[in-house]
């Protein structure tokens, strides 16, 4: 028998597999999404709340002001143009902002999951979609826009396609902050990855694209409001987002733990040990892409976890988690081989999914009345 011949089936066993895992993670997402959108539904039934009572709490209000107004509120500069740009745009024909926003964020969330397939497999791409705080990527947040853009711009850099990642990234430095930490990432990926020094030189210099986004915002701001600390101010008076030491960041956040604390909002306490939680792991994941020598991937979450902890407390981080892809294809690895995994780690995967469901479900409810979801 000819080697053609011999490799006939194995290609087509692969086809086959590749197919099979591709269905897994549009069956991941479409049921994810489905069932944040019966939590919806619920509140809406049980509490007597409107569409927008619902998907537009929190900082969609402010993405949808600034799709309306520009920058015409307070503060309202700490929020990059990017999103509310495109929210607009959308809905130009007449379509309501905020459908066109659940729209752009229901299709970004498949875009992403599909960058995740590329990076880690099936596994990653359905880890990240059973991510507890996943409620962000359904509604009109940053956080899905930014992971299809930023992952597939990851994808496209280790694939050697430097333009294509520039642009990608540039795309991103016009969504949120994070953009930055991106740029530096792939920085030091264009630094790491094999080749010569002219080479290393010109991936460099693609990314001077995103940088005058980023340094073009800046510049925006600056004509607005006379100051280049502009953003870093809004950030500042508006979310208590000052300078403070990694250790007056921790004593911060652990104060909301405290008995009595916050005792209007209880639930608080518990989204505020999640961002705890959430440090920890950005801190284990660094430390694994170090081991590991992956440079670029352990600064994409290394220099987020340094941000996060010299502010005034942590916030915000449990949705950052959603950003950090060497995350997800970590997790994403206990899932492979699952067609001949022993009972019991298949048992263990199956109660995980079971509980990030749970934890999925809990943290939509609470987006979605309206108390504090990070």
């Amino acid at each position: 028998m000819s080697p053609a011949a011999v490799a006939a089936p194995r290609r087509q066993r692969a086809r086959s597999t590749a197919r099979a895992d591709a269905r897994l993670v549009v069956q991941a997402w479409f049921g994810t999404r489905l069932l944040m959108a019966v939590v919806a539904v619920w509140v809406m039934l049980t509490e007597h709340r409107s569409l927008g009572d619902v998907f537009g709490n929190w900082d969609v209000v402010h993405y949808l002001g600034i799709a309306r107004d520009g920058y015409a509120e307070a503060n309202s500069i700490a929020f990059f143009p990017g999103w509310p740009l495109l929210i607009r745009l959308v809905s130009l024909p007449g379509l309501p902002p905020l459908l066109a926003g659940m729209m752009l964020t229901l299709i970004a969330s498949g875009v992403a999951a599909a960058a995740l397939y590329r990076l880690g497999g099936a596994p990653a791409a359905i880890a990240w979609l059973l991510a507890p705080t996943a409620v962000f990527t359904l509604v009109p947040y940053t956080e899905a826009v930014f992971c299809a853009v930023a992952f597939w711009a990851w994808e496209r850099a280790t694939a050697r396609q430097w333009g294509a990642a520039a642009a990608l990234a540039a795309v991103a430095a016009s969504v949120r902050v994070s953009g930055v930490f991106l740029v530096a990432a792939l920085a030091v990926l264009a630094l790491t990855q094999p080749g010569p020094v002219k080479e290393r030189g010109r991936r460099l210099l693609w990314l001077a694209i995103p940088v005058a986004v980023v340094a073009a915002y800046i510049g925006y701001l600056y004509t607005l409001t006379h100051s280049w600390t502009a953003w870093f101010d809004a950030q500042a008076s508006g979310w208590a987002r000052g300078f403070a030491t990694p250790w007056e960041s921790l004593q911060h956040t652990l104060s909301v733990l405290e008995p009595g604390a916050y005792a209007d909002h209880p639930e608080w306490r518990w989204v505020f040990l999640a961002e705890i939680i959430s440090m920890a792991v950005g801190l284990l994941v660094t430390l694994a892409c170090l081991v590991q020598r992956r440079w670029g991937e352990a600064t994409w979450v290394g220099v987020q976890v340094v941000a996060f902890g010299t502010s005034y407390w942590y916030m915000s981080v449990n949705r950052a988690v959603l950003l950090w892809f060497p995350l997800w294809t970590l997790l994403g690895r206990l899932g492979e081989g699952r067609r001949k995994l022993p009972v019991w780690r298949m048992v263990l995967l199956i109660a995980l999914v079971l509980a990030a469901l749970v934890v999925q479900v809990a943290w939509a409810w609470l987006f979605f009345t309206g108390r504090w979801a990070s």
